[in-house]
């Protein structure tokens, strides 16, 4: 395992971090290097973007969600043949669950994980002052080790070159370069639809321009001495990803454009437990995969796609017929929209969708749900009975009206307290929080379990009929 590691921190959200690590990532893969991305924190949207850089699936390192082994576990599996491993933080550098901690935080992440730290400063209108502000980030706390800072949105290399004297005389450490504000260089897309942009190259050329920009001006031969660190290691017997079970059940996964946000370890948990996952395109119309014993419907459904899923009429009557069958399903997020039974968009027009929960979700422009949930199963919920808990996070622009009374899956805590959620049939668990399995490794085994359950049924009819 490669020895180099960096978190790239801000002093904020929207100083530029994520400009400032793709652009890194471009560049050293420019050099001929095997970068592994990482994001603090619950982001489907950031990793997107590394993985399309780097060529390799970015994960969330979350110490609030996961705890210390887990982000350890995670870091070490996905680094182990990487050159240099990149982590983005998340909102400011001390900034989590907590205002009092930094559990949740992105200095957690770096002190967790042993990494150096490169600070991003927007530095506009501003000279000796932006030495105040690194020299205040590295007094808060003595555990976070920042060595060094990269000046962003600077006026000109005069700028920066006043920026960088004022910061290494007064806080010690180096400034390895700077991105000039009027370089035309913002992310050009932030929005849930971004995946089939990314998937099509079509910000290839945009990653390309970023990468040439930062090799000229960032000392990326200064940038790989700060980043070298004593390797991590992590006992392999320990580890979630050490397979437990040899497939036992197939799972179907519907997985495209409009159904892309999914944690991969929930993948790879699922495998190492016992399933062979089996995806599908509700976009493309496509039907549950025949012979499957689970069904798994994942977050994001940007409005772009709302009516090609709702014209998939092959897709829809195949998951009604699924689950009125007994398949074991779990549906959240965007999934969980899709299975009810209408979408009312923001312009007032209305899509059908596959109607199997009995309610309609409606679009709005601002957002109404966003933050981690403490997550407490009810005791209709087959995936998380009533004695266990799990974490997870929503971020979501919808509303969910139920027809008529429903049985709630589970209580979510957040910042504004608890309350009932989700929906809950025999064999279906759906709601808009986002579920990460790691956190509740019974959810895996449990679900493995009744979908062989669901296995043997059908083998069971089946010889029946003969």
């Amino acid at each position: 395992m490669s020895n180099r590691r960096l978190v790239i921190a801000g002093t904020g959200s929207g100083v530029g971090k994520t400009t400032v690590t793709i652009g890194l990532m471009a560049a050293l893969m420019r050099k001929g290097l095997t970068v592994q991305g990482f994001k603090c924190g619950p982001d489907y949207i950031d990793p997107s973007y590394h993985t399309a850089v780097t060529k390799r699936v970015s994960r969330n390192l979350d110490s609030w969600m996961l705890g210390r082994d887990t982000v350890l576990d995670i870091f070490t599996h996905a680094s182990r043949d990487a050159d240099i491993s990149i982590m983005e933080g998340v909102m400011g550098f001390f900034d989590g669950k907590d205002p009092k901690t930094d559990v949740g935080s992105t200095a957690d992440i770096s002190v967790i994980t042993k990494s150096p730290v490169l600070l991003v400063v927007n530095c506009a209108s501003m000279a000796r002052s932006a030495a105040a502000i690194v020299k205040g980030f590295q007094t808060l706390s003595s555990e976070p080790n920042i060595v060094g800072v990269i000046a962003n949105r600077v006026g000109s290399e005069g700028h920066f070159n006043i920026v960088k004297t004022a910061i290494e005389q007064e806080c010690g450490v180096p400034v390895v370069g700077y991105l000039k504000r009027e370089n035309g260089i913002e992310i050009p897309e932030r929005s849930l639809g971004l995946i089939p942009s990314i998937e099509r190259g079509e910000l290839d050329p945009f990653f390309d321009q970023l990468g040439e920009l930062v090799s000229q001006t960032v000392d990326l031969d200064k940038l790989l001495e700060i980043s070298a660190v004593e390797p991590l290691s992590f006992p392999e017997a320990d580890s979630i990803f050490t397979r437990v079970r040899d497939p036992l059940v197939r799972i179907a996964v519907a997985k495209d454009a409009a159904f892309n946000s999914y944690y991969k370890e929930n993948f790879e948990l699922l495998e190492s437990y016992g399933a062979e996952l089996i995806s599908f395109s509700p976009l493309a119309n496509e039907p549950v995969p025949h012979d499957c014993d689970g069904l798994y419907i994942g977050g994001s459904l940007p409005a772009e796609f709302v009516p090609a899923v709702s014209n998939s009429e092959q897709t829809k009557q195949s998951i009604l017929d699924v689950i009125a069958d007994g398949m074991p399903t779990f549906a959240e997020g965007g999934g969980f929209s899709y299975l009810t039974e209408s979408i009312t968009m923001t312009d007032g027009n209305v899509a059908e969708m596959a109607g199997v929960i009995p309610g309609n979700v409606t679009m709005h422009t601002s957002l109404k749900a966003i933050g981690y949930r403490e997550i407490k199963g009810c005791a209709d919920n087959f995936l998380l009975p009533s004695n266990r808990e799990a974490k997870g996070h929503e971020f979501h622009y919808s509303t969910f009206e139920p027809n008529f009374p429903i049985k709630h899956a589970y209580e979510t805590k957040g910042m504004r307290g608890m309350k009932a959620d989700g929906v809950a049939t025999e064999n279906l668990v759906a709601g808009f929080p986002q579920f990460h399995f790691a956190t509740c490794l019974e959810m895996v085994e449990t679900w493995i379990d009744t979908c062989k359950v669901y296995q043997n049924t059908k083998m069971e009819v089946a010889d029946e009929k003969k």
